[in-house]
């Protein structure tokens, strides 16, 4: 394998002096690609954990360490994962969605058509979250097609990687693993009070839950009241595109797809 080498990035774990080697990625892996599996064919009691390509993007992220389909197709019609392999979809919507890489950690799982396969001599792991980072536009731009995309393993092998050596892959894999896996607590954590909140609310606005006071005493029974009678109600209004006091300067204000996109929750 000839590579060439890189400067040393700027932020670099301490104990690694050595430069980045550069390939690409035809000269570093080997391609093939998954087999059948279609929707039908996914069985909730099925005796093969699978992976169909559309659940790359609603699934799974860049490590795969559990497979949520199974499948009953029989075995010898199937196309399986060794652990370390980087899939890729071969098909999609849209080019930007298409150009997202997952790395599978167990052996052993069947993978359905439209999945580009990528068995690499570089930790798996760290290519895919390079390749989602570094690559993700240039990967995009090799998609062809409209109303539906492709992706083929001969635009994949053109692609210049950037890597270090083996010990310092492994470093770097790690660490964005655990990143992640805290950022997917923080979620399920801030899933968790979403739900108390929403519950909480209830409980609140039907008074089935009511605070005391500082003396520990209860409030005064909530009174009733039409809206009008609480305040004024006023219609905004959108200001023109040429006020730039307002669309490019400092003075705020809030449009309706600003509360769409609930940038104020």
């Amino acid at each position: 394998m000839k590579t060439e080498t890189m400067k040393i990035p700027k932020l670099r774990f301490q104990g690694f002096t050595n430069l980045w080697g550069n390939d690409t990625l035809n000269n570093l892996s080997n391609f093939s690609k998954g087999k059948g599996i279609s929707k039908s064919d996914i069985e909730k009691d099925g005796e093969t954990e699978c992976i169909r390509y559309g659940e790359l993007y609603t699934l799974y992220n860049e490590t795969i360490e559990k497979v949520f389909s199974k499948t009953n197709v029989a075995r010898k019609e199937l196309v399986f994962s060794e652990s370390n392999d980087v899939i890729i979809p071969s098909s999609g919507e849209t080019k930007i969605d298409i150009a997202k890489a997952s790395c599978l950690l167990i052996a052993g799982i069947a993978l359905g058509g439209d999945l580009n396969v990528i068995k690499t001599n570089l930790n798996g792991v760290f290519l895919t979250y390079y390749l989602n980072s570094q690559k993700k536009k240039e990967i995009a731009s090799l998609a062809q097609g409209n109303s539906v995309v492709h992706l083929y393993s001969h635009q994949l092998k053109g692609l210049t990687i950037n890597f270090p050596e083996q010990h310092e892959q492994t470093k770097i894999a790690s660490f964005l693993i655990t990143v992640d896996k805290k950022l997917e607590a923080l979620k399920k954590k801030k899933t968790l009070l979403e739900q108390y909140k929403k519950g909480v609310m209830q409980k609140i606005f039907s008074q089935e839950l009511r605070f005391k006071d500082e003396n520990g005493k209860d409030f005064r029974e909530w009174e009733e009241r039409k809206f009008g009678e609480l305040g004024e109600i006023v219609t905004g209004k959108t200001p023109s595109t040429s006020n730039t006091d307002l669309w490019n300067g400092i003075i705020q204000f809030v449009t309706p797809t600003d509360i769409n996109e609930n940038k104020y929750q």
